[in-house]
């Protein structure tokens, strides 16, 4: 087995080849990873060699097992808890200072998924890097402001972009430090759970995200006038009301977000934006005790909510929207065109919008293992985040490209 690079960034293509097979030889190659704690997930496909037992990946369709098709990546962003792990669990990096490492098998003859595979014939260990050498991670406590701060190698300056994720809470980095190796000055903000920020999504104040805004804006190495913005779900939603209300954001990338206000009030100075609800009573649950929370959200569209709205007509920057069309958590596809309708209603052009058919909720940087059903942090059960493996594997890898343009173009 030849992998190449065998060492390299997590976003990055890997060439897999494999030689000295029987011709036509049928094989079931593996991937075997494990997160930090320890949890094992693995992937197969069936493959067969050519004439001259030779395989590559970039160019041999799968016939079986986690997917068909030509698919480079597919044994990556196929990784799915093991049969005797808990179901439902992300491979998500705990920590970017160190590679995530895939183990690629190639097991003779095709074993189908969960069964046992035959021999092991060959194989080969691939690292998975998140940050590249040189880029700096600085743990932040500056005045309220909690996260880390990930800068690329050199003296800058750089484009600043401000990176949150969902109601998941926390401090998740991997996607800052994959942008710092592209060239931003990234700052991970956690804004409930974590450290001494508050433990649950009560209530916000805008003035947390404007004071990481203006830390970020001043910083030496950052490049100005304004900064950006990258967030997914609940992060998306705060992006679209940081962009409207503070002067400092100029450009805000919205992965499967709310055009209005949820959950939590949003307050800032005298102004507050209630946030839409959840009708638990509007839940449905699968047979297998999924949770599908599409239809629980309130109805951004009727009158009586309003109120929740954001109004980002005001905002003076750039709007990138990201979405896939089957993102069961909520109605994101409707929510991007209810705030196109806004913008287009006050003559405004200000945006781009990336739609993709059969992508669920949660769409990251390339190559991270899709996953359909998740355990939620908040609610301890298996939600439904919708999409299909291939379909949301192939919108990772072209919105990253995208996003990365977006940010350049409106930042510099």
């Amino acid at each position: 087995v030849a992998v190449s690079p065998a060492a390299g960034l997590a976003d990055e293509r890997v060439e897999t080849r494999i030689a000295g097979l029987g011709p036509g030889q049928a094989v079931t190659l593996r991937a075997v990873a494990a997160d930090q704690s320890g949890c094992m997930f693995q992937s197969c496909a069936h493959y067969r060699a050519d004439s001259l037992g030779e395989l590559h990946l970039g160019t041999d369709a799968s016939h079986g097992g986690a997917y068909t098709g030509v698919e480079p990546m597919g044994l990556f962003w196929s990784l799915a808890p093991a049969g005797m792990e808990r179901p439902y669990q992300r491979l998500v990096p705990r920590s970017t200072g160190t590679p995530m490492k895939v183990e690629l098998l190639v097991h003779q003859g095709h074993s189908p998924p969960g069964t046992i595979p035959g021999p092991v014939v060959a194989k080969a260990e691939v690292e998975r890097w998140f940050t590249a050498p040189g880029v700096r991670r600085i743990r932040l406590k500056e005045g309220g402001v909690r996260g880390s701060l990930f800068l690329p190698p050199g003296d800058g300056p750089f484009p600043g972009v401000i990176d949150m994720y969902g109601d998941e809470g926390g401090l998740i980095e991997f996607r800052s430090s994959l942008l710092a190796t592209h060239g931003f000055a990234a700052l991970s903000l956690p804004y409930f759970d974590f450290e001494d920020l508050p433990k649950v999504m009560k209530e916000f104040k805008l003035e947390y995200f404007e004071e990481a805004a203006r830390f970020l804006q001043r910083h030496p190495k950052v490049k100005g006038p304004g900064v950006g913005v990258i967030g997914t779900g609940k992060g998306a939603e705060l992006g679209l009301s940081m962009i409207t209300f503070l002067p400092e954001v100029v450009a805000a990338v919205c992965i499967s977000g709310c055009s209005s206000n949820t959950v939590a009030d949003l307050h800032y100075g005298e102004m507050t934006l209630p946030g839409l609800r959840f009708d638990m009573n509007k839940v449905s649950v699968s047979d297998a005790g999924v949770f599908d929370t599409f239809e629980a959200l309130d109805d951004p569209t009727n009158p009586a909510n309003s109120p929740c709205t954001i109004p980002i007509e005001k905002a003076e920057g750039h709007f990138l929207l990201v979405v896939g069309e089957d993102d069961r958590m909520w109605k994101s596809s409707l929510y991007a065109q209810l705030a196109i309708g806004r913008l287009r209603q006050h003559g405004k052009e200000n945006f781009e919008l990336l739609s993709y058919p059969g992508a669920g909720h949660r769409i990251d940087p390339p190559s991270t293992p899709f996953c359909q059903v998740a355990m939620d942090r908040v609610l301890g059960v298996p939600v439904l985040g919708g999409g299909e493996s291939k379909a949301h594997a192939h919108a990772q890898e072209h919105s990253w490209g995208k996003i990365q343009e977006f940010l350049h173009l409106h930042l510099g």
